[in-house]
């Protein structure tokens, strides 16, 4: 039996699920055993509430525009419970559409603007004809981590006041193609738009994320043994 229990919020992982996102669960997991922690899953999904209280640590990933718009409108109900959960410095990893949607807005498909819970201050344009695709490298400025992933999408987010990105474009093209930025961070919540899932390409944001909820769960604990934990490259 684990020595240490963490809970997971999959937020509206029955509708948000179309670029693997069910990976990073995977791979939080398979840290998680060599830190000696499983990890419960729930799935939050639409017209269900969340207990901010009750998880240690989230996923809101993305999907399709019809499922986003879907999400969109149930966003509000959640609203407080979101914004609890990201003040108290709980992780949340959001990816793509669950990027967008923590921001203040994002254009559509038809050029609709869709409000987002506007948590944090980013927003989210359209391109015309066009989206960024193919792999992208990146490298965290604050600790010099190279991140390494796959990206697919059509919006252009730019960040706004108190974010910092998730690392300096190397290769490729992150949030717009313009300013050399890829996700955001935010407090604990880590935004990308990394597929291919994100996690399993670099276990170092999975060992962050874990480590974050167990020292916020587990405060007394020693946790040497995970903070000491090697992440060894999987491509």
């Amino acid at each position: 039996m684990a020595k240490y229990h963490l809970r997971l919020a999959h937020l509206y992982g029955n509708l948000l699920n179309t670029y693997s996102d069910l990976g990073n669960i995977i791979a939080l997991r398979y840290y998680g055993k060599q830190m000696d922690a499983d990890i419960a899953v729930d799935v939050i999904s639409i017209n269900e509430q969340f207990d901010p209280d009750k998880y240690d640590i989230a996923l809101f990933g993305g999907g399709q525009d019809y499922e986003q718009l879907v999400v969109s409108k149930d966003l509000p109900n959640k609203k407080a419970a979101f914004q609890k959960f990201i003040d108290d410095g709980k992780p949340l990893l959001a990816i793509c559409g669950g990027y967008q949607l923590l921001g203040k807005y994002y254009i559509g498909a038809q050029g609709e603007k869709i409000p987002g819970l506007g948590i944090l201050p980013h927003y989210t344009l359209s391109q015309d004809h066009n989206r960024f695709i193919g792999n992208i490298t990146i490298k965290n400025e604050s600790n010099g981590q190279l991140y390494h992933g796959f990206e697919n999408h059509n919006g252009m987010t730019f960040l706004g006041k108190g974010e910092r990105p998730l690392g300096k474009v190397v290769s490729g093209h992150g949030n717009n193609g313009q300013d050399q930025t890829e996700g955001a961070i935010w407090k604990e919540t880590y935004c990308s738009y990394f597929h291919g899932p994100i996690l399993t390409r670099n276990g170092e944001i999975a060992k962050h994320l874990l480590l974050t909820a167990l020292h916020h769960k587990y405060l007394e604990a020693d946790l040497s043994q995970a903070e000491n934990l090697v992440i060894k490259p999987t491509f």
